[in-house]
């Protein structure tokens, strides 16, 4: 499932938005008109929808009437008709916002983070440095994709889902590794070390992963 459909027949104005939803590190599909829209969401699916009103075929009003028939998907109308009656018909239907075009990308970007935040927050971590999506297992750097294996992905989790406390070394490897495991101890230590070379600005002068001597692990950041 992606995050972001976005449904715009205007090429350029699509072109743009999803370039800068995809600079915020959301995944973006876009499709041109309505039919297309709805066939791409029974497939894929999406998180949110951004929709344009006029649509060649059917408009932006009978996808989100459609939609609403068995979803609770999010939907943010973006339109250049402004009259309250188009407002009203869009809000009626259940669409989630109303934004007139041309609008403040920021603003339109802000209200995107909100409903996420409020809808999925569950599924996302983040201290406005890393960013994990637990759904995905995937992790971002500033926006950026982190590479990690399986057990690097657990252990940042761990973490940052327990920033500010400290985690002795044997809660730790027996929460990611298991009491049966036949794994080392050393292993924790290893996997600490690479996961600083990948998140680190400069993993020799940790910031976020931070050794507690005696004892094991914290990480800090603004959860």
């Amino acid at each position: 499932m992606i995050d972001i459909l976005v449904v715009e027949d205007n090429m350029e104005m699509a072109g743009l938005l999803c370039d800068f939803l995809k600079a915020d590190g959301y995944s973006v599909d876009h499709c041109e008109n309505g039919e297309n829209a709805l066939k791409h969401f029974e497939q894929c699916g999406a998180r949110l929808l951004i929709l344009d009103i006029m649509l060649p075929g059917l408009d932006g009003f009978g996808v989100c009437r459609k939609i609403r028939e068995s979803y609770n998907t999010p939907i943010i109308i973006v339109s250049a008709r402004t009259e309250k009656d188009d407002k009203l018909s869009g809000l009626v239907l259940g669409a989630d916002d109303y934004i007139e075009k041309p609008y403040d990308i920021d603003i339109l970007l802000a209200k995107i983070k909100g409903i996420f935040q409020r809808r999925y927050n569950c599924d996302v971590i983040t201290d406005g440095f890393i960013r994990i999506d637990k759904n995905k297992r995937k992790a971002y750097k500033e926006n950026n994709l982190i590479e990690l294996n399986q057990k690097e992905f657990d252990l940042l989790c761990l973490l940052m889902e327990n920033s500010g406390k400290t985690l002795s070394k044997e809660y730790v490897f027996n929460k990611i590794w298991g009491f049966d495991s036949f794994s080392e101890p050393q292993t924790l230590t290893v996997h600490i070390k690479w996961l600083r070379q990948k998140i680190e600005n400069n993993p020799k002068k940790p910031e976020h992963i931070l050794t507690v001597w005696g004892v094991g692990y914290r990480y800090e950041g603004e959860i």
